[in-house]
């Protein structure tokens, strides 16, 4: 009795390749990097204003990428990360036009801008965002917010 009876290839016996693992991060270091991020950002972004004397959609994308970039890199899988990033961010941005117009003021009255915060204060400042804000300023936060959350929710998954 003779059967003609080809075996299987030998790949057929290997199981298959195992999917790589999920990536984990730890939530609270990703919080903590997004929060560093975000004042890096909205130092960087004041400068900028203050540089080019006006606001870009490119550096409030450009806050919301580093922001989210941080948070989902170093948290990695996480449903809540994408909206604490955008959170973070939307401060950024605030942050950053904040900062702006301490340089400003501090270049207006050639003074130092530790001078105007220590002088005009927080609460001031806050006055005159509130009095120059138009609808662009709040488009450009949520330009950075859509943005961090969009980079953390990429780079997370």
């Amino acid at each position: 009795m003779s059967q003609n009876f080809t075996p299987p290839a030998p790949d057929s016996f290997s199981p298959a390749p195992a999917p790589a693992p999920a990536r984990t991060g730890n939530f609270g270091l990703g919080i903590v990097a997004a929060v560093v991020a975000a004042l890096v950002a909205a130092g960087a972004y004041g400068g900028i204003m203050n540089a080019i004397e006006r606001e870009i959609g490119y550096a409030a994308i450009g806050v919301g990428l580093l922001v989210g970039l941080a948070a989902g890199k170093v948290g990695g899988r996480n449903a809540i990360l994408p909206g604490i990033a955008a959170v973070l961010s939307l401060g950024a941005v605030y942050l950053g036009q904040i900062f702006f117009i301490a340089l400003a003021v501090a270049e207006y009255g050639n003074v130092g801008v530790g001078e105007v915060i220590s002088e005009v204060g927080i609460g001031g400042l806050n006055d005159l965002w509130k009095e120059s804000a138009d609808f662009m300023s709040f488009v450009f936060l949520g330009i950075g917010g859509f943005a961090a959350f969009g980079a953390a929710k990429k780079v997370g998954d």
